[in-house]
């Protein structure tokens, strides 16, 4: 058995982020050669997020590009899992490593540090074979819609690209959401965000 970690878990998240796209584990292996979240070859995210927007596809260009457009379009990533433990290094699957995770990120930790958020997405719809991510990305969910944030869960953006997945990105990303504030208990501000199709 063997320790993986994330493979970008140094990644900080920008503070003025409006949008998180939250996604399972992308493992620190010699074999994987994703220079960023998303990046592997048979991952579409990278022309689905653009075009979500009416730019061209960043798919196959390099880290620095990716990262000019988030902070530009105020996106950007976390991935469900820290670190796993795994006998085969060579398998990415969700369903093999539901069951070998070593530490999960505290992904509710990092939406509460960002203040201008505004939706929030899980970049997998089906749970057959992955209970134990199924309930960590529950309470994210339940944790965002505490707060008035909205959250989709999105079609993955690996294997293929389509119109249909396409639309279905677009929409997550076109969705109009309103700012309004609360006072915490001690008198002091806290902003959240609304949704107005919740």
């Amino acid at each position: 058995m063997a320790i993986v970690k994330h493979r970008f878990l140094t990644h900080s998240i920008n503070p003025n982020t409006e949008t998180l796209v939250i996604g399972t584990f992308n493992p620190d292996t010699p074999e994987n050669i994703a220079d960023f979240f998303y990046g592997r070859q048979r991952n579409y995210l990278w022309a689905l997020i653009p075009k979500a927007f009416g730019d061209a596809s960043l798919k196959g260009k390099s880290k620095e590009e990716k990262l000019a457009y988030i902070k530009e379009r105020k996106i950007d990533f976390i991935d469900l899992i820290a670190s796993v433990n795994v006998d085969e290094e060579s398998n990415y699957d969700d369903d093999y490593l539901d069951g070998k995770i070593a530490a999960w990120r505290n992904v509710m930790d990092e939406i509460e540090k960002l203040k201008n958020l505004k939706r929030v997405c899980f970049s997998r719809k089906t749970f057959a074979g992955i209970p134990n991510m199924k309930e960590r990305i529950e309470l994210i969910r339940s944790y965002c819609e505490s707060w008035g944030i909205a959250f989709s869960y999105l079609t993955t953006p690996a294997r293929f690209y389509n119109d249909q997945k396409q639309t279905e990105w677009s929409t997550f990303f076109s969705r109009q959401t309103f700012r309004s504030s609360r006072f915490s208990s001690d008198g002091s501000d806290i902003s959240i965000i609304k949704s107005n199709d919740h």
